[in-house]
């Protein structure tokens, strides 16, 4: 079933559910207030015998901003955006998964079913041309799943197969010039970037999600540069050096899915930090 039919009735099943009382934003948006959202997400009362699938679509329509930054057209040829837009996904399920571990249930379920509206739905005609089956149930599956308060080996069993499925069409990636090395370099750099400006607009704001979208960013960023890590030193050692510099400050900045108080790394740091990264790779 295509993707916008798909969110056609996603967005039916959900009409009548009430998710949120106004602290739901979308992802990455800048915070209300600090007397009007809580470092927590507040938890709604959940009205009687709701559906946790409908729950779970509603987020998938209802989505952020579209903070993912994707330019969609580019996914067509350039491996590192097409890869990029799944690491972004990754972010989610990775940042859902630490926030349910941590009893963190709204938010998690948030995480798990953003992704379908935020970026896979305009990669959809992207994943088509490169022969990529539709796998967005993994997150909306997910996302009912911790509703329905699913354990926690359970979850991370879904949370594993979304995983695998981004590492399955991340194979169906264009065809390139750069070697694979480089495209997993710099997809880990784009990660960095983003948790970087999330940790900066963090600090502006008691808004949770935020935190945990830069926390979920920074996971990515080391999963992708794990995944390559000994390719990537030995073509560009340089590069290398200062992704491990990068994600160890990050490290310190994002060290649980749960928001520290305070927050005291430095932002300047960070942002420094991404932007060695993108001068080492530029080399």
């Amino acid at each position: 079933m295509a993707f916008d039919t798909k969110l056609k009735q996603w967005t039916s099943l959900g009409l009548g559910t009430v998710l949120m009382t106004g602290a739901l934003a979308g992802c990455s948006e800048p915070a209300a207030p600090a007397d009007e959202a809580g470092t927590e997400i507040a938890q709604p009362e959940t009205p009687a015998e709701v559906d946790p699938t409908a729950e779970a679509n509603t987020l998938a329509t209802e989505g952020g901003e579209g903070e993912g930054g994707v330019t969609i057209d580019a996914a067509y040829t350039d491996p590192v955006v097409y890869k990029a837009a799944l690491a972004i996904a990754a972010a989610h399920v990775l940042a859902a998964r630490d926030a349910y571990a941590k009893g963190e249930t709204t938010a998690a379920a948030e995480m798990y079913a953003h992704p379908v509206s935020e970026v896979l739905f305009d990669m959809e005609p992207v994943f088509a041309a490169q022969g990529v089956a539709d796998f967005t149930d993994l997150f909306t599956d997910t996302s009912a799943a911790v509703f329905a308060g699913e354990s926690q080996e359970q979850i991370n069993a879904r949370t594993d197969a979304i995983l695998a499925a981004l590492d399955k069409a991340a194979e169906s990636a264009p065809a390139t010039d750069m070697s694979d090395a480089m495209v997993s370099a710099h997809v880990a750099s784009d990660q960095i970037d983003r948790a970087s400006d999330m940790y900066r607009l963090s600090l502006d704001s008691d808004f949770y999600e935020t935190y945990l979208d830069g926390y979920g960013f920074y996971q990515a960023a080391e999963r992708a540069f794990t995944q390559a890590e000994s390719d990537i030193t030995a073509e560009n050692s340089d590069a290398a050096e200062s992704i491990r510099a990068a994600l160890g400050l990050l490290a310190e900045a994002y060290p649980t899915a749960l928001r520290p108080a305070p927050m005291d790394a430095d932002a300047a740091a960070l942002a420094v930090a991404a932007s060695e990264v993108q001068l080492a790779l530029s080399q």
